[in-house]
């Protein structure tokens, strides 16, 4: 990771997290439904803290209920932290299994972009729109561009300021909020054209 900081939890140290951890960026990710941005993205560091830092391997091997009581503490990580918990939980247990525990390892080692979409789909939580959205923040916030990531990642691979991978600023993050209201205002899903 390039440690470049994704603006959008309101906290420089949590938001700097995302840009230096791949499992931060991974989990932030993973967290971000059902709840704000800001919400989600805290998560990672959230945990960090809790856990004395985040690691896949460290959280794999905990008692998998033990980690959701960890991520239920006040203020829980996600509106839903027994399944959410239990999901990050899946996810790291998988990441040990077959990345030995490197989150990055899921893109670092991908052919193309077909290759990480199809990596990504496989993680627990990652559905096809969370990983077209994913695919988008490591080409245009950390230049992991992979051969042809346009076309696997789109709409998310355009100029419209659509999801998190558009934030690169307070003004940034203002946008994508106003398309989320707009879309939601026309009854249109993000990925849907204006």
């Amino acid at each position: 990771m390039t440690g470049v900081p994704i603006p959008i939890t309101g906290d420089e140290d949590a938001d700097r997290f995302l840009g230096e951890n791949p499992l931060a960026l991974l989990l932030g990710m993973l967290l971000d439904q059902q709840v704000p941005m800001e919400w989600a993205f805290r998560g990672p560091s959230t945990l960090a803290e809790r856990l004395g830092g985040l690691d896949a391997a460290s959280i794999a091997a905990m008692d998998c209920e033990e980690f959701v009581s960890v991520c239920a503490e006040k203020p829980a990580i996600h509106r839903f932290p027994a399944s959410m918990g239990r999901r990050i939980h899946q996810l790291c247990e998988m990441l040990v299994e077959d990345y030995d525990g490197d989150a990055a390892a899921v893109w670092t080692g991908a052919a193309n972009a077909e290759d990480l979409r199809e990596r990504l789909r496989a993680l627990p939580g990652y559905g096809e729109e969370k990983t077209k959205i994913f695919i988008a923040i490591l080409a245009k916030r950390f230049d992991v561009a992979l051969e042809g990531w346009q076309e696997v990642a789109a709409p998310f691979s355009d100029a419209e300021p659509r999801s998190v991978a558009d934030v690169d600023s307070p003004e940034s993050l203002s946008r994508v909020r106003d398309w989320k209201k707009m879309m939601k205002a026309a009854k249109k899903a993000k990925s849907d054209p204006v």
